[in-house]
């Protein structure tokens, strides 16, 4: 009877931080966002991409100070200052829709999303450990996920049928209120913080180490060619198919749906097969994915290189992060936040390509970007190590 007690209370507990994991992916929408903004407010490529770069500058800014945050007033209350901050950039666009208070929303979104980020699955560790932890912290990134693939569908339907894709922030916005409410009014336990507190001197002074520095570029390039593919895939059709934007954005869910199906496969795999060759394996399908961006012009050919981004990208964040912990297991919070901070990738890649588009004409420039972090990925290949 205790037992059912417990686990009746476990679950009451993790449903709403399961609907937290959902409101993370929120940030995820940014692809599809910017390519609705540059269409309604005729943006070169260059200026357009400033949308997602926007949401990903400041993981580098928050990643460390949320952890001090983290340390005063615990995960709980910081995961409500994410969803209060992912609140707001959500309900922005819906009050005034204009390129600045876009730009401010995507500014709010990514504040609360480094914040998220950094506090959610710490947060996690305080309800179930063990083996458990992994089962429960895997089941929240394939909630993530779901947001993730319906947001592009979302904002087609909303533009195809009330002629206003920010609707969906609408939608999303209903189910941030409801997190906010439903974890501020859940009770629980955490452990108290001790030791000394990691600062920005401590994790940037790793960045001397060859090998941290080597995965924290590799985590740039896996975000760049996240973010670069949401924003870019769709643009690709409309320039090689002459789509409009309300058919083209749906190539973002074709990335997604196999993101998440890369995920269900690796966390099978990745406990039978060696990392490395799971790594080696997922850059060779992006590197087919670039070739087939670069060179062919078919529907379903350009569908199939996406899918394999999708396929390909699912599981690099994972491996080069356990690389980093394994390099330096006594430096981990440390080495924690400079991953985390490695996410500012979704701001330097979208940019490259937006100048690489501008100046060449085309979409080819910002896929020869992307290129040439699926080339540093495949070079990283030959410093994975196994894990033990």
């Amino acid at each position: 009877m205790q037992t059912e007690k417990q686990n009746t209370s476990l679950i009451m507990q993790l449903i709403p931080v399961m609907l937290a994991f959902f409101a993370m992916s929120f940030v995820d929408s940014v692809g599809t966002a910017t390519n609705y903004v540059k269409e309604s407010f005729h943006l070169s490529n260059t200026l357009a991409n400033l949308c997602p770069s926007m949401v990903f500058f400041w993981f580098l800014v928050c990643s460390v100070p949320t952890g001090m945050l983290m340390n005063k007033i615990g995960r709980r209350k910081t995961v409500l200052i994410s969803l209060a901050l992912t609140l707001a950039a959500l309900v922005t666009p819906l009050l005034y829709y204009h390129f600045a208070t876009m730009m401010l929303a995507f500014a709010f979104l990514g504040i609360g999303n480094a914040v998220m980020q950094v506090s959610l699955n710490p947060l996690v560790s305080n309800m179930v450990s063990g083996e458990k932890l992994a089962s429960f912290m895997t089941f929240g990134q394939f909630v993530k996920a779901i947001g993730s693939f319906i947001a592009p569908i979302l904002a087609a339907w909303f533009a195809a049928t009330y002629h206003n894709w920010t609707l969906m922030y609408a939608v999303f916005a209903a189910e941030a209120v409801v997190a906010l409410v439903w974890l501020g009014r859940t009770p629980i336990r955490e452990e108290e913080v001790s030791g000394k507190m990691t600062g920005f001197k401590e994790a940037f002074s790793l960045l001397g180490d060859g090998m941290i520095l080597l995965c924290f570029i590799g985590i740039m390039c896996h975000v760049g060619l996240d973010v670069g593919t949401n924003t870019a895939a769709p643009q690709i059709l409309m320039e090689r198919l002459g789509w409009p934007l309300s058919k083209a954005i749906y190539a973002t869910s074709i990335y997604f749906m196999f993101r998440t199906i890369g995920c269900f496969l690796g966390a099978f795999l990745l406990a039978k097969i060696a990392a490395k060759k799971i790594f080696f394996v997922s850059v060779l399908c992006m590197l087919a994915a670039m070739c087939g961006l670069l060179f062919l012009h078919s529907q379903w050919f350009l569908y199939a290189s996406i899918a394999l981004i999708g396929l390909g990208n699912s599981n690099i964040f994972p491996i080069i992060f356990s690389q980093a912990l394994l390099y330096k297991p006594e430096k981990k919070n440390e080495v924690s936040g400079l991953m985390i901070m490695g996410l500012i990738g979704g701001t330097v890649f979208p940019l490259l390509m937006g100048f690489a588009a501008d100046a060449c004409g085309s979409q080819l420039g910002s896929v020869a970007i992307m290129t040439a972090a699926v080339a540093y990925l495949l070079a990283l290949c030959q410093k994975i190590r196994p894990v033990a």
